[in-house]
């Protein structure tokens, strides 16, 4: 039996062949591991993704309560502040009164102490008149 070029190049290429679904059918082997880790990674991610949704509906109920309750309260307190405010205003008010008044208090003391030294003066004037008038006796 003799073999000739073309029986050893179908042996060959047959061969070849055999060595390339060989190594295929490992290449798939681990392609079908890589998709089933990737399939159980994938539901535990949806599962996890669910739970956090859950999670951040109750968060935001809580906070639309929250905002809720803190838009209430703070329309209670703006009378308060109001007030506050006319208060402010009514203290810079009675400030303002008082620096006038110490104001004219001042002046006043002023013109007393004035008139205090005018009355001093004439007296000793009067008091030089009258000795005047007395030695010319």
């Amino acid at each position: 039996m003799t073999i000739t070029f073309g029986q050893i190049a179908g042996l060959i290429a047959a061969l070849a062949f055999l060595i390339l679904v060989v190594f295929i059918c490992a290449v798939l082997k681990q392609l079908v591991t890589t998709v089933k880790e990737m399939n159980s990674s994938i539901q535990a991610l949806t599962k996890d993704a669910s739970s956090i949704a859950g999670n951040v509906d109750q968060l935001l109920e809580k906070t639309n309560v929250l905002m809720d309750d803190i838009n209430h309260k703070s329309t209670e307190l703006d009378p308060l502040f109001r007030t506050a405010a006319e208060l402010s205003e009514s203290v810079s008010d009675l400030n303002t009164a008082s620096r006038s008044m110490a104001e004219k208090i001042t002046r006043s003391t002023e013109n007393a102490a004035k008139a205090s030294l005018a009355l001093r003066f004439g007296k000793m004037a009067a008091g030089f008149y009258q000795r005047h008038k007395d030695k010319r006796k």
